[in-house]
């Protein structure tokens, strides 16, 4: 099965363009990179996705999510792991007053908090200690939204989307706010979630590129500019090309970085 299958897209808002001819495909058990700069079409990209804008039908086009060009939204986000950082600013300002353990087990009914008229089964209980437990983040139950730090959010946010064992994880610009130590430790847990789901990462960080994704899309002039292995795609002449400056690209240790800006 497909995670995503594009084909011919083109998407904007009024009568601007800002997605032209987006073609990608991505199937399940596959870690993706999609790399741009800013003001590329990262954010774009991520609401065709998650079906918060749709394809002009001006073209003939596909559009396949998890296999089905029809589907529930409600039923999609359950089986996509969207994390974006408008979700997590969102608990930060009006959910403040939640604990960890509620932050996750919202995830049941994907609300913004625990309200007496939902009812949860032992099993959802269960499911959302298992989730901190799997994540390392059981320490975090009983602590409020209000006295985390950035990162601890984060991670219960992604608790909040394993509770419904997603097909694949979609992280927007995921360590934005996070510094170097919190950096570290969210990648790791990326990378532990990726032995069981597919991992799309859109950012703009060659760093953020750990070892198991496998694939890269690179996106620029407003289409995707090109795709495939990690080690064709992230070479100093395309990275220079997509941020329109010349820099030089190095490996180390299976991961990518820009040693230098020439």
């Amino acid at each position: 099965m497909n995670i995503i299958d594009f084909k011919n897209i083109n998407v904007g808002y009024d009568e601007k363009i800002i997605l032209k001819n987006i073609t990608l495909k991505i199937k399940e058990n596959e870690h993706w990179a999609i790399l741009g700069a800013n003001g590329s079409g990262k954010s774009t990209l991520m609401k065709l996705i998650q079906s918060e804008i749709h394809p002009r039908r001006t073209n003939e086009y596909k559009k396949e999510i998890l296999g089905k060009s029809n589907y529930s939204i409600f039923e999609l986000k359950k089986q996509l792991g969207i994390i974006t950082n408008d979700l997590h600013n969102y608990f930060a300002t009006h959910g403040s007053f939640l604990s960890g353990y509620e932050v996750v087990l919202s995830g049941h009914y994907s609300s913004i908090g625990v309200f007496k008229h939902q009812d949860f089964s032992v099993e959802q209980h269960e499911k959302a200690k298992e989730t901190m437990r799997f994540l390392e983040i059981e320490h975090l139950a009983d602590k409020y939204v209000e006295a985390m730090s950035t990162g601890e959010l984060r991670k219960c946010i992604v608790a909040r989307a394993l509770i419904h064992d997603p097909k694949a994880f979609i992280l927007d610009e995921p360590t934005v706010g996070l510094d170097i130590k919190a950096q570290i430790n969210f990648i790791k847990m990326i990378q532990k979630l990726s032995k069981n789901c597919s991992i799309i990462l859109v950012t703009h960080h060659l760093e953020e590129i750990f070892e198991e994704i496998k694939n890269v899309a690179l996106i620029y002039n407003n289409t995707i500019y090109k795709t495939g292995k990690k080690e064709d795609i992230l070479t100093s002449e395309n990275l220079s090309e997509i941020f329109d400056t010349n820099v030089h690209i190095n490996v180390k240790n299976n991961r990518y970085y820009v040693e230098e800006i020439l």
